[in-house]
């Protein structure tokens, strides 16, 4: 089976080269870089070590995955930032999970092995009012449902309509794989990172919030 990896970039010239390093160790991966108008070396960096960079003026999180996702041509695909965050060396195992036990998206948790240095309390906090929130919403039982590590087959992600461009985008992806695939999480150590965060907490906590209540009023999923 062909691997594609999605990886969206705003000034991340100081990781994502080693995370394009560790997804090569998987072998002949398609590498996909969506950038939004980073100001620093990231583009050169990604070009550099070979992957396919898209560069999308667009703002949003969601944006730059859909426009990534759209230039696919693998049947699994591996999506995860590229602040170095995300730990690539569990892939491998993880596709094959997906692989062998016949299951369509893996979402990465990064909850149940959290640390007070990798994750911190107000982000613990607020995660864990939007995860029990959607699972009451749409009656699922997550745990991290604003991961931004996934593996999942194109098939699946092919089906999915309306996902939302912004940050909600994570939740919402999960969402609809829950709905339409055989969905599982898999804990994770998360990484320390070392850049500066591109989140804005309090603003993308209660987007994400709210997002997630209108979808369900309007009888999405």
């Amino acid at each position: 089976m062909k691997i594609s990896a999605v990886i969206p970039t705003i000034n991340e010239e100081h990781t994502i080269g080693e995370v394009i390093d560790g997804l090569r160790k998987l072998g002949d991966v398609e590498i996909i870089v969506v950038d939004t108008n980073s100001t620093d070396r990231t583009r050169e960096i990604a070009r550099e070590k070979g992957a396919l960079v898209i560069e999308e003026p667009r703002k949003g999180y969601g944006r730059a995955y859909k426009t990534g996702l759209d230039r696919i041509t693998g049947d699994i695909v591996v999506c995860l930032d590229g602040d170095g965050t995300y730990p690539t060396n569990v892939v491998g195992p993880l596709i094959d999970l997906l692989i062998y036990d016949e299951v369509d998206f893996i979402s990465c948790d990064r909850i149940t092995l959290r640390t007070s240095k990798n994750y911190t309390t107000l982000h613990f906090v607020g995660n864990s009012i939007l995860t029990k929130s959607i699972g009451l919403l749409f009656k699922t039982s997550l745990k991290d449902s604003q991961s931004g590590m996934w593996i999942f087959r194109s098939g699946l992600y092919r089906q999915m309509r309306n996902l939302s461009n912004g940050m909600s985008f994570s939740q919402d992806i999960k969402i609809e794989a829950i709905r339409l695939g055989q969905f599982i999480e898999v804990p994770i150590r998360y990484g320390i990172r070392i850049t500066k965060p591109k989140l804005k907490t309090w603003h993308d906590g209660f987007s994400n919030l709210f997002y997630v209540f209108v979808k369900r009023v309007n009888g999405n999923s």
